[in-house]
């Protein structure tokens, strides 16, 4: 083998490596701490009379997400935490509380994904497991499963080859009957708007 031949052997190999070294990997992994800020629409009670009269309290949450970059501006984002517990209102006053897991799986599309700033959009579907379901002392119900779409925009701001800032916005459809002595009484829209800021860690 050549003189000439080793170099340029030599110099591809080095190339290769310096391009496999700079690679993200596909995986990324964000803790968020989350306030959810439920818009509180409801029907009617019983059909008639004032709307909104049922709410449902905010508060802010921890979160863990993963993200998979199938390509450096396209990932899939698994949002996960533990069942949260919200109180209820009606006209203001506490009627009681209940339990809502709501994981969600959202597409993403990353605008700048070589960039220190990257901002991104999503949407995707969620599925809400309501448990714990304590009203009216006991007359009181709600659907125990809700489905929906999720919405989100947010960056990441890169801090070094692992660590990065986060910054998110969600909009999560969750719906729920309520029911009072087995009988169908209103259709509450929680529909929250989640703000969440983080850190995000690429493995």
């Amino acid at each position: 083998m050549s003189t000439t031949t080793k170099t340029l052997m030599a110099v591809l190999i080095a190339v290769a490596a310096s391009q496999a070294m700079g690679q993200e990997s596909p995986w990324l992994l964000r803790a968020r701490a989350v306030h959810l800020d439920p818009v509180d629409h409801s029907s009617p009670l019983g059909g008639t009379g004032a709307a909104d009269r049922i709410g449902v309290s905010s508060k802010t949450i921890p979160e863990i997400d993963i993200s998979y970059f199938f390509a450096p501006q396209l990932a899939a984002e698994l949002v996960l935490t533990y069942p949260q517990k919200h109180k209820v209102y009606l006209d203001g006053a506490r009627i009681g509380s209940f339990r809502h897991l709501p994981p969600t799986l959202s597409l993403q599309y990353h605008f700048l994904p070589a960039a220190s700033f990257r901002p991104y959009v999503g949407m995707g579907v969620n599925y809400t497991r309501i448990s714990s379901v304590k009203l009216l002392d006991g007359a009181g119900g709600l659907e125990k499963d809700s489905w929906g779409a999720s919405v989100q925009a947010g960056f990441d701001y890169r801090l070094d080859e692992r660590w990065s800032l986060n910054v998110d916005v969600k909009k999560i459809t969750i719906r729920s009957d309520v029911f009072v002595g087995g009988s169908m009484a209103s259709r509450a829209k929680i529909d929250p708007v989640l703000f969440g800021i983080g850190a995000g860690y690429r493995f």
